[in-house]
């Protein structure tokens, strides 16, 4: 696991760069790749990291995306997006899944995901890589690898966003 401090508090404002993350995000995931591991992204910042993944690692592979949106525990509140649906392209029974997603904060996100994975087959390993580790778990789920830990009030929010040109940035919000 890495513990990169990549995020540096200016004031009451918290800055990341979403960049220098992905960079070691991407040495991260590199550490974890066997021959055989797939890779898994959290609809949709997840998704998007998995898209640049694998242009980056010289993947030829067709992206595969992980939807949380039919386990959720909050599924009455959220709805469902049409965005989010799951596309596996590969056989889940005994494959090396390594799921990635933009922040890791409460797991129930990843709990969702884990249960979806499960509908398609039973995989061999799951791992889970992240750009940000926030804490605040309600769930036992940790990372296998995270790009930066950082520590944020329940209030605030952290998203990330994707610009025309591909880069990424974090937002904080208020929630």
């Amino acid at each position: 696991m890495s513990a990169t401090p990549t995020a540096a508090p200016l004031g009451t404002s918290l800055v990341l760069d979403a960049e220098a993350l992905y960079r070691e995000l991407l040495r991260g995931v590199r550490s974890l790749m066997g021959p055989n591991t797939q890779l898994a992204g959290i609809t949709s910042g997840g998704a998007w990291l998995v898209e640049r993944l694998h242009h980056d690692l010289g993947l030829s592979a067709p992206v595969s995306v992980l939807s949380s949106a039919l386990h959720r525990d909050d599924f009455a509140q959220r709805g469902m997006a049409s965005s989010a649906q799951t596309q596996l392209h590969f056989d889940v029974n005994g494959a090396d899944v390594l799921v990635l997603d933009d922040v890791l904060y409460t797991g129930r996100t990843v709990r969702a995901v884990i249960n979806e994975l499960y509908d398609y087959g039973r995989p061999g390993c799951v791992r889970l890589a992240v750009l940000v580790d926030r804490g605040g778990r309600q769930l036992p789920y940790a990372a296998d690898f995270a790009a930066a830990r950082v520590a944020l009030p329940a209030s605030q929010v952290l998203a990330l966003a994707r610009a025309q040109d591909g880069s990424f940035h974090f937002a904080v919000k208020q929630a």
